[in-house]
Parts: structure tokens; sequence; C-alpha cells
């Protein structure tokens, strides 16, 4: 007879644990002593050890006793009232604390912090997003509506508004929405068939929001066309909404169905159809594409720093798993195949890392009014590069973070396919890969950018001392001095648009490497960590460099499309 205990422990695969986050996490704490003032950056520092120790204790508990719990719309009461409440999760309910109490949206809006403000707003965020179920959701459209109405001037709005969307009291604080995706096109706001209507002095909104995350705010921004405006992005205009009235019933909102997707399941993301909902005008009554810039760049870096989380926590996640799984003799830590399969992993997320807090602090410096004209250059070229490589590598490390379990990975008790459905969204939340390329290529200031790019990579060069970063460094400015070429080889605009994407990626990927090295010579010479200089030279022996040329003809011959006129 086979003797049980035996059976168990032949069979039981130890389960990953995780500590203190903050504590164990390689890059955040040596980035924050090195950009922020030492008092600054030692006060973070124990806000972050408490949040660091929730997150990969209690918090990511509760996550994996929640995982089977998902948001109910609830639309009539007993007594046969419409009603279209939305339930969320215990999770979420914590996650709401939890934001309040270290002001994940309050900090970045805290004047007393200065340029440091998003850094250390995004610190926060870094540690609890990938327990907090994308509870990140209605806090990146939250401070997205923050910045945006301040951005608008309008002051009645921003009165009424910006105090909530920024607050720590839970009596006070609200969510906001982002309501632009419709039935005719997500990208392509442009096309939206929302009408907004003047009735009796009050604007009257009408129309049907196709994809509205987190319908359980109190306001939302929206974009709607006026009644006589022209068609495309132009004629439409920027709306504010308030979802209830005093007394809790919806504004002229209908909730159709919440959406069944294939990861962020614990966002209530919902069809809504727009009956002459109440509204305010935000600004003109025109040039509504416009408007919203203020709140992608917001959630765009929202996007990028839960991408680079999302990285950390299945790393974190893996590394654990490989420390105390056994297989062939000895643990998989050990096994060279293993490592050099973390170690690749390890190098992109380092870099993904360091590039978004290159967004993010640029941002800070930029709201602080602390930008010149070339960082400002670098900022608009950085925040669609940013989003779109840093959404491309989650997908591909967590997805190799999962194999890296085996068959619990493709198990959905052990919590890890959620992170790899969760990170799929990444590269499609505000602008798809391709959207951004074509964003980062069309961009009339596209020189002035890839300039400022190519001197704050050479600024990351100079400061190398270390022969083999200093190789690694010029690396990075010769996919640079290649992707200038191929830009000015006089190409048709076709063969421009199908390399957008491989060259938004090489900008991408050239500066990460720059970033790399730049931290790994700073590491060494301040706190003698080698750990960076090994994400370094790993990275510089990826692919950084993707430009190649392609013809359209072919590609069209291809995909059964014919020859290119």
């Amino acid at each position: 007879m086979i003797d049980a205990n035996w059976q168990r422990e032949l069979y039981t695969q130890p389960a990953p644990e995780l500590g203190n986050t903050f504590h164990d996490d390689p890059l955040l704490g040596p980035w924050l002593r090195r950009v922020l003032p030492p008092a600054r950056a030692a006060a973070l520092a124990a806000e972050l050890d408490e949040l660091g120790l929730v997150a990969g204790g209690e918090l990511y508990r509760l996550q994996l006793a929640d995982r089977p719990n998902e948001p109910r719309l609830v639309q009539w009461d007993a007594w046969g009232n419409r009603v279209d409440a939305v339930e969320v999760t215990p999770l979420w309910r914590e996650a709401e604390r939890l934001t309040l109490r270290h002001g994940l949206v309050a900090t970045g809006y805290d004047r007393a912090l200065g340029r440091y403000a998003r850094i250390e707003q995004f610190a926060k965020v870094y540690l609890f997003h990938p327990s907090s179920d994308v509870y990140t959701c209605p806090l990146a459209m939250t401070d997205g509506a923050a910045r945006t109405l301040l951005h608008s001037g309008n002051d009645a709005l921003v009165r009424r508004a910006v105090p909530h969307l920024t607050s720590r009291d839970p009596a006070g604080f609200w969510t906001s929405g982002q309501w632009m995706t419709e039935t005719t096109g997500g990208s392509d706001v442009g096309r939206s068939q929302t009408r907004a209507a003047l009735e009796d002095g009050a604007w009257r909104l009408y129309g049907r929001k196709w994809f509205t995350s987190a319908v359980t705010a109190q306001m939302a921004l929206t974009l709607a066309r006026p009644e006589g405006n022209p068609p495309g992005g132009k004629g439409l205009a920027m709306y504010y909404v308030e979802l209830r009235d005093a007394d809790g019933r919806l504004n002229g909102i209908r909730v159709d169905r919440l959406k069944d997707k294939l990861g962020t399941r614990k966002v209530p993301t919902a069809e809504l159809m727009l009956e002459g909902a109440r509204a305010e005008l935000v600004g003109e009554p025109r040039n509504g594409t416009r408007a919203i810039e203020p709140m992608l760049v917001v959630t765009r870096m929202w996007n990028s720093v839960c991408a680079a989380a999302a990285m950390r926590r299945g790393l974190a996640l893996a590394r654990a798993y490989a420390e105390r799984r056994h297989a062939f003799g000895q643990p998989l830590a050990e096994q060279p195949l293993h490592l050099d399969t973390l170690a690749a992993l390890e190098a992109e997320a380092w870099g993904a890392f360091l590039m978004t807090f290159l967004f993010v602090e640029l941002a800070g410096r930029e709201e602080s009014g602390e930008l010149d004209v070339e960082q400002r250059s670098l900022l608009r070229l950085v925040t669609p590069l940013t989003k779109l490589v840093t959404g491309k590598q989650a997908v591909a490390v967590v997805s190799e973070v999962i194999e890296g379990f085996g068959g619990a990975g493709y198990v959905e008790d052990t919590g890890l396919p959620q992170l790899l459905r969760d990170s799929h969204v990444l590269p499609i939340w505000e602008g798809t890969t391709n959207v951004l390329s074509l964003d980062a290529l069309l961009r009339s200031d596209l020189h002035t950018g890839l300039a400022a790019l190519m001197g704050r990579v050479s600024a990351c060069v100079r400061s190398l001392s270390d022969p083999r970063l200093a190789a690694a460094g010029r690396q990075a400015i010769a996919a640079l001095e290649r992707a200038a070429l191929w830009l000015e080889a006089g190409q048709e605009r076709a063969s421009l648009e199908a390399g957008a994407r491989r060259l938004a990626l090489t900008l991408a990927r050239a500066l990460q490497l720059a970033l790399l090295c730049e931290h790994a010579q700073w590491l060494i010479e301040h706190e003698g960590d080698r750990r960076g200089y090994a994400a370094a030279l790993r990275y510089s022996r990826l692919p950084v460099d993707l430009l190649h040329e392609v013809d359209p003809g072919l590609d069209r011959e291809l995909l059964g499309r014919g020859p290119a006129v």
C-alpha cells in the first residue's frame, strides 16, 4: 500500500510566499534614494514600509480569498424600481480604504511635495496595484479627471469636483469615470455618435457608451457632439456628468449590463445608455479630443506604472517559487536554464521600471512648471513610448512567469492566471500599441522629440565610467542614430506607417538600455550594488534595434489583400 503522507509529499507543490514588497523590491528603494532629497526619501520609506507589508501580506491574502467574487449589477429593487446599482467585491472595499489612508490620488496633488509629488504618489501605486484587483483603474480615471478639470480653467467645476477627487476623507472622496468608447470605435473617438442637446438652458446627452469602466463612480468626463457641430474630433466637446442626484437616482443613465471580459473582471465595466443625462460643458463646445489630452497623459502614466508593478509581482512570485520547488534533484533556482530565463525577465522588468519612473519624474516636473522646452519635447515623446513598450513587456514577462510555474500556473485557485489576464489589458487601455506608435511617428514635433531623446541618452552615456557599461550605452546611441536615418530615408508614407511599431519599440528600448546603464553606474558608486550592472549588460544582449526593411506590398499579398497600389 502507498503511504498517504509520501503521496502528499511527492505531489504537493510549495506555494510561493510574498514578504514586504517594498523591502524585497530591488529597484524602488535605491531609485528613490537616488532621485529624492534624503529627508523626503527617508519619510517616504517609512510609509512604503507599511504599504509593502500590507501589499505582500494581508491584502494579498484577501485577494486570493476574494478570487471567486465579481461585481454584481442589481437593476431592480424589491418593489420594481429601476436602480442599476453595482455591488463591488470585498477586496475593492478594502482597496478604497487603503487608497484614502495612503493618498494614492491625493499625494499627486500635494503642493508641499512640489516636483516630487508624482514620484511619491506612484511609488505607492507601484506597491499597491498588484494586490488591488485593478482598483487602480478607477483611481487612474479619477486622477485624470482632476488633472483635466484643473487644466480646463472651468473654475466652477474645479471647485465642485477636484476637492472630492483628491480627498483623503471617506465621506467626501469621489472616483470618476472616463466615457469615450462607443460601438463605432475605441481609439478613433472622432466617430463618436453621442449627441449633446441644449434643452431649457441645460445640456442633455443622448447615446450609447459601449465600454465604461468603474461605473460605480460619482462623476464622469465624456465626449459628445453638440447638435449642429461637424463630424470628427473637432466637432466633439467634453462634458462633466454626475451619475446620481441627491436622492441616489441615476441621472438619465441606464446600465444595460456589465461586460464579460478576459481579465480585469473585478472592474465593473458597463454598457450605458444616456437618455437625456444632464451634463455641464467643461470648456469650449468643440475640440473635445484636444481637451482630453491632459487626461491621457495621466492615465498612460498609471498604465505604465501598473505594467511595471505587474512584472515585479510576477517575478517576485516566480523567484519565491523557484527557491522552494525542487525538480531533477535540485531547486529550480539552481538550474542554469531556469536562471537564464529569470535573468532575461528581470532585465526587462528593470528597463520598464526605469523608463516608467523617468516618465513619472518628467510629468511631475511639468506640473510644477520646471521643464524647459527640450524636456517638454522629451515628455511628449516618452508618454506614448512608455505606455506602449511597458504594456508589451508586461504581457511577455508575466506569460513567461506563468510558464515557470508549470501546471500550477494554469490553475485558477493559485491566483496566477488572473495576473496574466489582467496584464493583457495593459497594451489595450489608453491606446493600443499600433495607435500609440502612429501617434509617435506622425506627431509634428517628432524630430524635436527625437533630438531630446538623443540628448537624454547621450547624458546617460557620458555618466558612465565602467567600460562595459559605456559600450552598452553606445549600443543605445547607435540604435537611435539608425532610427533617425530610417526616418530621413525619404520612404513613402505606407512604408513609414508599416514600420511605426518597430520604430517606437526601438526608441523605447534604446532609452531603457541607456537608463539601465546610468542607474547601474550610480548603484555601484553609491551603494556598492552590482545587480543593476548585471541587469544592464543582460538587457544589452536582448533585441534593442528592431528596425528592419519591410515591403508593404508583400504584406498585402501574404494577407490576401493583393499587391499595394
